[in-house]
């Protein structure tokens, strides 16, 4: 299983800005396994949401909560997937993380390893 590096997390003040990074996702460019990424976060004391998927061919879904906020790219040179975030709120407090997966349907399914996240603190 292929292993996500994710990036770029720290600490903001609400209505602020950050934009995190997952290396190593060529995998979802080239691979016959994986063809979409998704991000995902666990807030404190909850369970892991998926917050934000985007398919090779470019089609994005959010999570309601971040609608209108966050948005996903890719760079296809750098083998990289953002997540960028804005107007952040004290309840986007989580620890995010990135991966492949497939589609089934409207569903998708992460396959590769999770990695240790990294931590996006949000102060009010």
């Amino acid at each position: 299983q292929v292993q996500l590096m994710e990036s770029g997390g720290g600490l903001v003040q609400a209505g602020e800005s950050l934009t995190l990074s997952c290396g190593n996702a060529g995998s979802i460019f080239t691979s016959n396994y994986a063809n979409a990424a998704g991000w995902y976060r666990q807030p404190p004391g909850k369970e892991r949401e998926l917050v934000a998927t985007m398919t090779r061919s470019g089609r994005t879904n959010f999570a309601e909560s971040v609608k209108g906020r966050f948005s996903i790219s890719s760079d296809n040179a750098k083998n990289t997937v953002y997540l960028q975030m804005n107007s952040l709120k004290p309840e986007d407090t989580a620890v995010y993380y990135c991966t492949h997966g497939t589609f089934i349907g409207a569903d998708y399914h992460p396959n590769s390893r999770w990695g240790q996240g990294t931590q996006v603190t949000v102060s009010s």
